[in-house]
């Protein structure tokens, strides 16, 4: 098959963490033609959707993740396949991206479903499940937000849209930086503000269990540095494994099928204790920890699950 990349500049990838390498790299074993393009490269074109790109070869060398033919330009309606996976921030250049890729149904398969991804972003879609989620709030509203922590106390407040863990902070009972906080916030963007009630449990790890086409195949546990609440990996967060328990897989069960129906083929969800706190379907990671722990080929999962849509 003739497969296409949107993602962030592939000379910059961690060759031994990043998901988006690990599946070209499964794609390439293979046997599948890999192009590679950035999102700035993406255009319509007179009733076209087209990219400015590369012809790749990925390879496992530090420094050099990928070989990159000559710059040309393609129509991406004669790829099998377009995977989205640029990082957010899931800003304005983001959803554009998706509104232009999804002119492409019925003539390339995108993965996961752009329509999808623009509409269910990982911190709205959980609230399709509040009888699995922490107590939560969305609002850019000061005094909404007020009461929130009036009624909860320990609260996480962070940007509805954010990532990677920045802009993530701990409000507990005694902390009285809500006000400068939210000034501070309002002052550089016009997004709103998500807040939910501090889960204890955190301290063990927040796990990130990996859907296949709407299936759980495995976790990682990811467990914060000393002194720090967020335990994402870009910030420090230590990657453990661990196994599914009885609510992960309770969890999976409810969401798994929509995430099926909705086209969202790779999908990583965040669990803290019991609760369900994210469905990421943006750009999620995880593959290579997870296949390293367990011993499996993830990638090839993924791969199995688009070769049988196709």
């Amino acid at each position: 098959m003739k497969i296409a990349f949107q993602m962030d500049p592939i000379g910059a990838v961690n060759i031994n963490a990043d998901s988006s390498f690990r599946l070209a790299e499964e794609a390439q074993m293979r046997g599948h033609q890999l192009f590679y393009y950035g999102p700035d490269q993406l255009a319509y074109q007179e009733g076209r959707i087209t990219a400015r790109g590369h012809d790749m070869t990925v390879q496992r060398v530090v420094g050099a993740p990928a070989v990159l033919g000559p710059m040309r330009e393609v129509d991406l309606a004669d790829f099998d396949v377009v995977w989205l996976r640029q990082d957010p921030p899931f800003d304005m250049h983001y959803i554009t991206s998706t509104h232009l890729l999804d002119r492409l149904k019925g003539q390339t398969l995108v993965v996961n479903d752009p329509f999808w991804v623009r509409n269910y972003p990982e911190k709205l879609l959980v609230l399709n499940f509040p009888e699995l989620t922490p107590p939560t709030a969305i609002a850019r509203d000061l005094e909404t937000i007020r009461a929130f922590k009036a009624r909860h106390g320990d609260i996480i407040l962070k940007p509805l849209y954010g990532n990677g863990g920045a802009g993530v902070f701990r409000l507990d009972e005694n902390d009285r930086n809500l006000s400068s906080l939210h000034e501070l916030f309002v002052g550089f963007s016009r997004e709103p503000l998500i807040v939910q009630k501090y889960l204890p449990d955190v301290r063990n790890g927040d796990k990130r269990v990996i859907l296949v086409d709407g299936e759980a195949v495995g976790a990682i546990n990811r467990v914060p540095a000393e002194g720090e609440v967020r335990s994402n990996m870009h910030v420090g967060g230590r990657p453990e494994k661990i196994g599914l328990t009885e609510r992960d897989r309770e969890i999976c069960a409810a969401i798994g099928p929509l995430l099926r129906e909705k086209g969202q083929v790779f999908v990583g969800i965040d669990v803290i204790g019991d609760y369900l706190t994210e469905i990421n379907v943006t750009s999620p990671t995880g593959i290579q920890e997870l296949e390293r722990f367990d011993g499996v080929n993830i990638a090839g999962r993924i791969w199995e699950a688009i070769e049988a849509k196709l």
